[in-house]
């Protein structure tokens, strides 16, 4: 394209940008402050107006960046220096001083339903391994860790409006274990219309449907505003490990958390090798002399397949976190986290009528850029095994893992393996699909991939090895007998065994 020819944003374009960005704040902050009148409680009526000037300050830094059409310049992307990234395998063999543990916190993000596995309710509360769900596990291993070092480190749990009175519920059944547990809430911002920018609510206590949680970006402020921030400082906390709560491989590890004291980093993110099966996750970069995240969102159109490229970036964000208590504290009450706005569109359901909303996330990975001595750890993968789909489910439930004080932990001779790739069709979408086709888990020691699509039931005892591809066509059934052994074979057809 000739210097011509390029599109080059013209003085009056500017000048319209700038005076449509200044009328949609302004009808914006109106129309916060009449939902804000609608509070009768008056502390409660604060406490929401902050929560508005937070939103107000996203979405006007939205429409700023709109107008302003800033775009990462591709040229600045380089790979993160050796000082940038290092390597878990260079630090001590064996931690010894686990002193350090009074020093630690841990968050879980506990914002997600389990809607997408269609399940009713926090998604942390799924059961994923032998009677236990996702909260068990953590809080297994965090007392184990208080018990094995003789420490006190607490729990917290990162909730959303859609998570907080289940989870407050459930949390009661570890009242005699020995961890303490806090919860608070991230925010509960308005969607807004995707046409006219203004919110879809108009009252504090509209329709659940006209809100949402902002994504994980917003733990910075939601941990200060809650008070939390402040209580663990209090107790001589110092470092947050922050991790997803689908994550069963995101357990403490005191040789990271050493590595990060001895260094002074504000901030570490755990990075692990990008497989193909990771080739969207967000990545690290340097980006004008600086450490940053790059997400697939960010990247545009004509680079998406280099991004995806495993040569150019080998490592991916787990979001396991480290992040210093006190930095968290000095840049919120700055206001100098800015992390990426996401702005993701959804359609919601409000009476009869579908309507497009706009949601304005950020990410609690982008905001590394802030902070000081911020690097990134090459863990072993892992230290990452979320669990997002039922496909997920049958990996870390089978006979892969076993469960050690609440960890997940690999089987030796699978060690230096890569898991199996494991894609389950839309019949076992969801967990009660899964759960009533395959009853039993397979061994799957030996298994390379599996593909099971269509109305298909495993047996129990069933073996799978190799390559296996069980393929049900509509209106067809395949039962797997119990005790078979598939190695390296297509199953297609119907296959019923009749019980006599």
């Amino acid at each position: 394209m000739s210097a011509a020819k390029k599109h080059i944003r013209t003085q009056s374009t500017w000048a319209f940008d700038t005076a449509t960005t200044t009328v949609a704040a302004s009808q914006m902050r109106n129309a916060l402050n009449n939902i804000a009148d609608t509070v009768e409680n008056p502390d409660e009526q604060q406490r929401f107006e902050n929560e508005m000037d937070s939103f107000f300050a996203l979405f006007r830094r939205y429409l700023t960046d709109k107008a302003a059409g800033t775009t990462l310049d591709w040229d600045k992307i380089k790979s993160p220096t050796p000082s940038e990234v290092v390597q878990y395998e260079t630090f001590d063999e064996v931690a010894k001083d686990a002193t350090n543990l009074s020093k630690l916190a841990v968050l879980k993000l506990n914002g997600g339903l389990g809607t997408s596995m269609g399940c009713v309710g926090p998604k942390s509360v799924i059961e994923v391994r032998d009677g236990n769900t996702f909260l068990d596990l953590s809080v297994r291993q965090i007392e184990y860790l208080n018990r094995n070092y003789d420490a006190d480190v607490p729990l917290l749990l990162m909730n959303s409006f859609n998570t907080d009175n289940d989870t407050a519920k459930i949390i009661k059944k570890y009242q005699g274990h020995r961890i303490r547990i806090k919860t608070f809430n991230q925010s509960r911002f308005p969607r807004i219309y995707r046409d006219s920018l203004l919110p879809v609510p108009t009252t504090y206590d509209d329709n659940l449907e006209a809100w949402y949680p902002p994504g994980h970006g917003d733990l910075f402020e939601s941990l200060v505003q809650s008070g939390e921030l402040d209580a663990l400082l209090a107790q001589g906390r110092e470092i947050l490990f922050v991790s997803n709560g689908d994550n069963l491989g995101a357990t403490v590890d005191v040789k990271i958390l050493n590595h990060m004291i001895e260094t002074g980093a504000e901030y570490l993110m755990e990075l692990t090798d990008k497989t193909r099966a990771d080739v969207k996750g967000g990545t690290l970069i340097n980006y004008d002399g600086q450490v940053r995240l790059l997400e697939i969102a960010q990247v545009p159109k004509e680079h998406v397949e280099e991004f995806k490229s495993i040569k150019k970036f080998k490592y991916f964000n787990t979001n396991n976190l480290w992040i210093n208590l006190r930095a968290i504290k000095n840049l919120v009450e700055q206001n100098a986290i800015e992390a990426e706005i996401i702005p993701n569109q959804k359609t919601i359901s409000i009476g009869s009528s579908e309507i497009n909303v706009l949601q304005l996330e950020t990410a609690v990975g982008a905001a590394i850029r802030h902070f000081n001595g911020a690097h990134g750890v090459v863990v072993p993968r892992s230290r990452f095994l979320p669990v997002k789909t039922c496909s997920d489910l049958l990996l870390v439930k089978s006979d892969l893992f076993f469960l050690e004080h609440g960890a997940l932990k690999l089987d030796p001779t699978r060690d230096g393996f890569s898991n199996p790739l494991i894609k389950l069709g839309s019949h076992f979408k969801k967990v009660s699909g899964f759960q009533s086709r395959i009853p039993h888990m397979p061994k799957i020691l030996e298994l390379d991939h599996l593909t099971i699509t269509g109305n298909v039931n495993l047996g129990r005892g069933v073996t799978l090895k190799g390559t296996v591809i069980i393929v049900c066509n509509d209106g067809q059934r395949i039962d797997i007998p119990n005790g078979s052994i598939l190695e390296n074979v297509v199953v297609t057809g119907n296959l019923t065994i009749l019980e006599h």
